[in-house]
C-alpha cells in the first residue's frame, strides 16, 4: 500500500496530478486546494490514501495530516465517496468544517457539489463526535500564533472537557471561543476554565459555536 509519494509534478489537471517518482508516474487524484499548491516541473511530497476497487488502485494525495484526517473522517459518513470527500475539501478548509459541523450548519455543507440536505444532515450528525479524535487539531488565533505550543494546550484543554463528560466537538468550540479573548501564553487552566464558562453559556442540548 503506498502511504507517501516524493517526486516531481510531471502533469496537473482539474482533479488531478500525475508525481514522476524514480521514472514512473503516479495518478494522485486530490483536492482542488492541494493541487493549488503543486507546480509542474517542481519537486513535492504527498500524503497517499490507496483504495482498492475491482476496477483499479486509486491514490489520493493530501498536502498535510489535516487534510488527510478530514479525507478519513468523510469517507466514513455513509454516501460521502473520494470523489464528494475531495469536492468538501476543495471548498472548504479544515477550521471551515470543524466550525459548520460543531454548530452544526448543514446548510454551509450544501455549498460542496455532491452534497444535498440529506447528506449534509448526515455528515453533522455522524461526525460531531468524532472530531476530536481525528488529526485535525482545534484551529484557532492562538494554535496560528503560537504553533504547536498553543496547540498542545488547546488539545489538553479539549480533553479536559471531554474527560469531565462533554462531547468531543461542544468541548472543541468552547475551547477555540475561549481562547479568542485570551493571551497567546494562556495556560491550560484558564483555557478550560474559558471552555467551561463557554459551556455554561449555552442552552442545554446547544452546541457552542
Amino acid at each position: 500500500m503506498i502511504a507517501k509519494l516524493a517526486g516531481v509534478i510531471d502533469s496537473l489537471s482539474e482533479s488531478s496530478a500525475i508525481v514522476d517518482v524514480g521514472g514512473v508516474g503516479y495518478l494522485v487524484q486530490a483536492s482542488g486546494r492541494t493541487l493549488a499548491s503543486l507546480h509542474q516541473g517542481q519537486a513535492a511530497s504527498l500524503l497517499v490514501e490507496t483504495h482498492l476497487r475491482e476496477d483499479g488502485i486509486y491514490l489520493y494525495g493530501f498536502r498535510d495530516r489535516l487534510e488527510r484526517g478530514w479525507f478519513r473522517l468523510l469517507t466514513q459518513v455513509q454516501g460521502v465517496g473520494p470523489k464528494v470527500a475531495l469536492s468538501m475539501l476543495t471548498v472548504f478548509s479544515s477550521d471551515d468544517l470543524t466550525h459548520a459541523i460543531v454548530a452544526s450548519d448543514a446548510a454551509a455543507l450544501k455549498r460542496a457539489p455532491g452534497v444535498g440536505a440529506k447528506l449534509a444532515a448526515r455528515i453533522v450528525v455522524e461526525l460531531k463526535d468524532k472530531i476530536g479524535a481525528v488529526d485535525l487539531g482545534v484551529v484557532h488565533p492562538l494554535a496560528a500564533r503560537e504553533g504547536e505550543t498553543g496547540d498542545r494546550r488547546l488539545h489538553e484543554a479539549v480533553s479536559a472537557l471531554v474527560n469531565l463528560g462533554y462531547g468531543a466537538g461542544e468541548a472543541m468550540a468552547a475551547v477555540a471561543r475561549a481562547a479568542r479573548g485570551q493571551a497567546a501564553n494562556a495556560k491550560v487552566e484558564v483555557l478550560i476554565r474559558g471552555g467551561l464558562k463557554e459551556l455554561a453559556r449555552a442552552p442545554a442540548g446547544e452546541a457552542v459555536g
